[in-house]
C-alpha cells in the first residue's frame, strides 16, 4: 500500500555500525521474516461473568502504522521499516486481536467479538494508536514506544462511557529485529493489561489482582 511512499530509506541516514537490524535499515529485504505479538498472560481470570458483550474496533491509526512493517524512527523527524522483518498481519488487525484475546482469556464477558451481538451490543471499544514504534538510542540500543487512546461506547445511545490515554516505554539492549520485537510484546503487555482492567472497570467488574 503506502509502502514505496512511506518506507523512503533517507540517504546517509545511519552511520552506525555493527549486525543490528537497525543497522540495515538502508538496504533491500526479501523476503521478509514474519512476527506476531502476544495476548498478555498476566491478567487473573475473572470470578463471575458479567452478562455484558463488547464489541473491539479496529483502532484508527496514522498512515506510517497503517501497515505491516515494523516502524524505527531514528530520531523525531523521520521513520524508516525494519528491512528484515514485518508484523504478521496490518497493525489495526494484529492489535484488535490482541485486544480481543486479552479480553476474552479473562473469563469475564459473556461475548467478545468485531462486532456487536445482534443489532446492538452493549459496549464497543473504540481506540487510536497514535505511537507504535522502535526509537533508536544509541549504535546497539533503542525504546519501544506505545501510546494510544481509548474510548468506552455504550451502543445503546453512542454515549462515551469513559476515556483514557494509555502508554509504555520499553529500553531494548539491542537493535537485533527479534530483540525488537520482545520489546514490542513487552509494550504491548503492559498496555492491554491495563486497557482490560480498566475496561471491565468500566463495565463493572473489577478483576483479581495478579
Amino acid at each position: 500500500m503506502k509502502k514505496l511512499r512511506l518506507g523512503i530509506v533517507f540517504a546517509g541516514l545511519l552511520a552506525l555500525s555493527g549486525c543490528g537490524a537497525v543497522s540495515a535499515l538502508n538496504k533491500a529485504a526479501t523476503p521478509l521474516d514474519a512476527y506476531e505479538l502476544r495476548a498478555p498472560t498476566s491478567l487473573p481470570q475473572a470470578t463471575r461473568t458479567l452478562s455484558r458483550a463488547l464489541s473491539v474496533e479496529p483502532p484508527t491509526t496514522s498512515g506510517a502504522l497503517e501497515t505491516d512493517r515494523i516502524l524505527v524512527k531514528p530520531n523525531a523527524v523521520q521513520s524508516l521499516y525494519l528491512p528484515d522483518g514485518r508484523w504478521a498481519s496490518e497493525l489495526p488487525e494484529m492489535w484488535q486481536t490482541l485486544v480481543l484475546r486479552a479480553f476474552e482469556d479473562t473469563g469475564a464477558l459473556s461475548y467478545v467479538g468485531r462486532r456487536p451481538l445482534g443489532a446492538v451490543g452493549d459496549f464497543a471499544l473504540i481506540s487510536e494508536i497514535t505511537d507504535f514504534q522502535a526509537e533508536l538510542a544509541g549504535e546497539d540500543s533503542a525504546s519501544v514506544r506505545l501510546r494510544m487512546t481509548a474510548r468506552m461506547v455504550r451502543e445503546s445511545d453512542a454515549r462515551v462511557m469513559a476515556r483514557r490515554v494509555f502508554s509504555a516505554s520499553v529500553p531494548v539492549e539491542s537493535t537485533e529485529t527479534l530483540a525488537l520485537v520482545n520489546g514490542f510484546n513487552t509494550a504491548s503487555d503492559q498496555v492491554l493489561a491495563e486497557m482490560v482492567r480498566w475496561g471491565l472497570g468500566v463495565m463493572g467488574l473489577q478483576l483479581p489482582a495478579s
